[in-house]
């Protein structure tokens, strides 16, 4: 375990991403602005550039295969699942969000409204409630579902890969000694922690931004054994960044058809997912432990990972 080739990962990518947002926010950017979208975009790819320098620059290793940058037609259905599971639990979460106390079922979209509408101006927000209100919900449950599922594969995962070549790239290498899930977990709270000055400006919580840099690196410790086990069997972090921006696309299905509870209850990022991303993992342990032939009962080791990805590292 090479502890200070982690170490400066973790310093570089946070102070990279970390700068970023204190420039942006200190000079009074908000998430609101024109500006808002370009900069967190280039946020998301700190992890990448973080990556990219330490491996290559730094440690003058190989960086394609021992990051997992390589795709196989023999692993295509761990790609398909990695796409479509993460609107399975969207959809998961919206129904148990209606399960808990003091959440109500909204068909006009209030919960959309409620997470978006400071950022739109009145008359913007009054045509949008205007068009939603033409449509039935149905066909806007699908519109969203079609939508984040093909943003999921395109521009989404794109923007996903930025952080994944760092997350489930380098640091699933780094921490290939480890068992599955303790290094899950770290990757995961490192990971969550890393979101933190956008959330404590009101992304994702704006109910509750200081608390949801706590929910965030909860949801992240959850997220991560999934996300990390279909990168692994895929043999890809393209499959990480899949899914990853699978989840992006496809999470306002777990709100926008809800009102009233708070930030912290409510759709795939509150307790309701975290219900249903529990749930998930102790599926996933059973699933890999007792239905498996070669079950993934240990990290990848280092001779493992070397000899899945001999053919694609760039020497």
């Amino acid at each position: 375990m090479r502890w200070g080739k982690i170490a400066w990962f973790i310093l570089l990518s946070f102070g990279l991403s970390w700068g970023i947002a204190l420039a942006y926010f200190g000079s009074g950017g908000t998430l609101t602005s024109p500006w808002a979208l370009p900069v967190l975009l280039l946020y998301m790819f700190m992890p990448m550039t973080a990556a990219l320098v330490i491996q290559k620059g730094i440690y003058r290793e190989p960086a394609l295969g021992p990051l997992g940058i390589r795709l196989d037609r023999r692993y295509l259905g761990w790609f398909v699942l990695a796409w479509v599971l993460p609107a399975l639990i969207a959809l998961a979460a919206f129904g148990v969000s209606l399960l808990l106390p003091g959440i109500r079922f909204a068909p006009g979209m209030e919960g959309m409204i409620a997470q978006y509408g400071d950022r739109l101006t009145p008359e913007q927000l009054a045509e949008m409630k205007r068009q939603l209100a033409a449509i039935p919900w149905p066909a806007l449950l699908a519109l969203i579902l079609a939508q984040g599922l093909i943003a999921g594969a395109t521009i989404n995962l794109i923007a996903a890969f930025g952080e994944e070549l760092g997350w489930r790239g380098f640091l699933v290498r780094e921490l290939s000694p480890w068992r599955f899930w303790p290094a899950s977990l770290l990757i995961g709270v490192v990971w969550g922690i890393w979101h933190a000055p956008v959330i404590l400006q009101g992304y994702n919580y704006p109910e509750h931004p200081r608390l949801g840099v706590l929910m965030m690196t909860a949801f992240a410790a959850l997220f991560t054994p999934l996300i990390t086990y279909l990168r692994l069997r895929a043999h890809s972090v393209f499959a990480a960044a899949l899914m990853h921006g699978a989840l992006n696309g496809a999470a306002g299905v777990s709100f926008v058809f809800l009102a009233d509870g708070s930030d912290l209850t409510r759709g795939v990022l509150g307790a309701a997912g975290f219900i249903v991303l529990a749930a998930l993992n102790l599926g996933l342990a059973i699933y890999d432990r007792r239905l498996l032939r070669e079950p993934l009962r240990a990290w990848l080791t280092e001779e493992k990972t070397t000899a899945a990805f001999t053919s694609q590292a760039d020497e």
